[in-house]
């Protein structure tokens, strides 16, 4: 096996693009992974689109025939992967293993989701379909259903307050200011969420105990990789590879209730492992980490199912600025979902690509993560019962 290098990236800023396509979305983040690594159109061999919701938000099914058709990219083979909010980590792993095996050597790896077409209620259901089709979703039950009553299990468990989620989407946002491609560019306060008169209003509760401002925001957006063997990638691009050091994904059971216990994210905890066993690393080697924060308590979890934190410890790290960018672990330096935004074919990409961003240095000093060497995501698909994860390392 080869290894594989991630040697060109490219994003849009999400948020609403009403006047962009999906196709648009992906055509632009894409040619900017082609331009970020000094390559043309005609030096790609494949196509991994990651989407889940074209065929019911747009109607459109073929996603990836169709963005090789935009590109030009024939005869370019085309694979489009649905796999929930795991769509776009799922896309890259495809991706990886076709290169890493010696049948492709350039892959175009593209994630994105026109979301905005669809608010409210109607976004709340367009998720919700990856609930279990017998048991949860004909009785009502949602992604935030999910996590407000997975979050009252944690706080009972291990002692999780207010205060530790707080401190979480206070930490995104602030992150999420100063990122351009972020969604939600509006810092907050505790007072602004929680103390004021006008808390309630402003921040009401969602999924009890979490509210508002525990939540991302619905996105469009498209993010984009170029992949190559690690040997041939100094020959194409003069930026500095970033090595895919490490991979790992597990399932866990659909139903959240069936679980022996419904607090265990036990998908996350394999996938790290696997990840970290193929880099020869321990989570404790890691410089910054992007983790799937669709609802605050994920991140809380998260970073203690992955192992930066003993279980119970994730949410008082938070609390005392662990996971800041000049903390022990800098954890969703980007916003993360949280203020980034969730389009969520484009997210699992959308990792990857800030992370590729902080271990070639290339960021502003308030977002950048000093002499960051090793990177990983972790992108949590339905809820935590189909997880992929990575481990990336820079490449001198």
């Amino acid at each position: 096996m080869r290894d594989v290098a991630i040697i060109g990236v490219g994003m849009i800023p999400f948020g609403r693009r009403d006047e962009d396509s999906l196709l648009d979305m992906l055509a632009y983040a894409s040619l900017d992974a082609l331009d970020d690594a000094g390559m043309s159109e005609k030096g790609v061999d494949a196509v991994y689109v990651a989407n889940m919701g074209a065929g019911i938000l747009q109607h459109q099914t073929s996603v990836a025939s169709a963005l090789v058709d935009r590109l030009s990219l024939q005869p370019a083979a085309a694979d489009t992967i649905e796999n929930g909010p795991a769509s776009g980590a799922s896309a890259i792993k495809n991706g990886v293993l076709a290169v890493a095996s010696g049948y492709y050597d350039t892959v175009l790896v593209a994630g994105g989701e026109k979301m905005r077409e669809v608010v409210g209620w109607k976004a709340t259901d367009f998720v919700a379909t990856m609930t279990h089709p017998e048991v949860e979703y004909p009785y009502g039950i949602t992604l935030p259903g999910m996590a407000g009553m997975f979050t009252r299990l944690y706080m009972e468990k291990y002692g999780l307050t207010q205060e530790q989620l707080i401190a979480v989407a206070i930490k995104n946002q602030k992150m999420g200011a100063l990122n351009p491609y972020a969604h939600v560019n509006m810092v907050i306060t505790r007072e602004g969420i929680y103390e004021s008169p006008d808390a309630a209003v402003n921040n009401p509760v969602a999924a009890d105990p979490l509210r508002f401002y525990d939540m991302c925001p619905v996105s469009d957006g498209a993010a984009a990789v170029i992949l190559c063997p690690l040997e041939k990638a100094r020959e194409i691009s003069r930026k500095i590879p970033v090595l895919i050091a490490g991979f790992g994904q597990a399932t866990d059971t659909h139903t959240l209730q069936e679980r022996e216990d419904p607090t265990d994210l036990k998908a996350v905890t394999l996938a790290a492992e696997q990840a970290f066993r193929m880099a020869n690393l321990k989570p404790k080697d890691v410089d910054v980490a992007e983790l799937h924060d669709a609802f605050t308590i994920l991140e809380v979890a998260e970073s203690e199912h992955v192992g930066f934190f003993k279980k119970g410890e994730g949410g008082k790290a938070a609390e005392k600025g662990e996971t800041s960018i000049n903390g022990k672990i800098p954890i969703n330096v980007s916003g993360g979902l949280k203020s980034r935004g969730h389009p969520v074919g484009a997210t699992g990409v959308a990792q990857v690509v800030e992370i590729v961003f902080q271990l070639r240095h290339e960021l502003v000093p308030k977002r950048q993560v000093k002499d960051a060497k090793v990177g990983f995501t972790l992108n949590f698909g339905g809820f935590g019962n189909n997880v992929v994860a990575f481990v990336l390392r820079r490449s001198e």
